[in-house]
């Protein structure tokens, strides 16, 4: 077997700087055990380890995040929604869609429930819905205005969670419902045709 020439400049084996912390060492060490070295080579001993200092690193708690499915990042490529923006409809379609023109195939009333329960509901009702093959469906989430103006917080939060995993990828477009069917209370869904 041909050697290979040799490199003249020599690395060196990067490990973290001398004043590193206890955790840049720890993490080291826990790499360097899974390491084995090469024929005729020694592993490299490893500092001793300072308790003291790794048991005063600060302990942070994970952040509960504040509504549900916000824990969820979007890892899809899909576009984001936004009620009214036909991403993936013919522009006939989308108007129709608008108007309350189209036939809808299912009702999901989301009031009085929690987030948290509005939530699961939405996602099993769009999951139960494309498998039952519909395209067409109605979300209502209730005007929710308060006296102070504000507007309630399902109606804020569901655009937000039909832009997430999983619905996200079942869903064409949504939009605002026409008044007779709710009005900015409600949305109407297009769903994907799955097969």
């Amino acid at each position: 077997m041909p050697q290979q020439p040799e490199n003249k400049s020599k690395k060196k084996k990067k490990k973290p700087a001398p004043g590193a912390s206890a955790a840049d060492w720890a993490l080291w060490r826990s790499v360097a055990e899974t390491i084995t070295p090469l024929p005729g080579k020694k592993a490299e001993a490893a500092p001793p380890e300072e308790p003291e200092k790794l048991s005063a690193l600060p302990r942070r708690a994970p952040k509960k995040p504040e509504f549900p499915g916000d824990s969820m990042p979007l890892r899809n490529t899909l576009p984001e929604l936004a009620a009214g923006a036909p991403v993936g409809l013919d522009k006939r379609t989308a108007q129709r869609l608008r108007r309350g023109q189209i036939g809808i195939e299912a009702r999901l009333d989301l009031h009085h429930m929690t987030q948290a329960e509005a939530h699961r509901a939405l996602i099993g009702f769009i999951e139960e819905s494309v498998a039952a093959g519909r395209r067409t469906v109605l979300v209502i989430t209730g005007k929710g205005l308060k006296p102070t103006g504000e507007i309630g917080v399902l109606r804020t939060r569901v655009p937000h969670w039909l832009n997430q995993p999983p619905v996200r990828s079942r869903i064409v477009a949504f939009c605002e419902a026409a008044p007779k069917d709710g009005g900015a209370g409600a949305l109407y869904l297009r769903l994907k045709k799955f097969r």
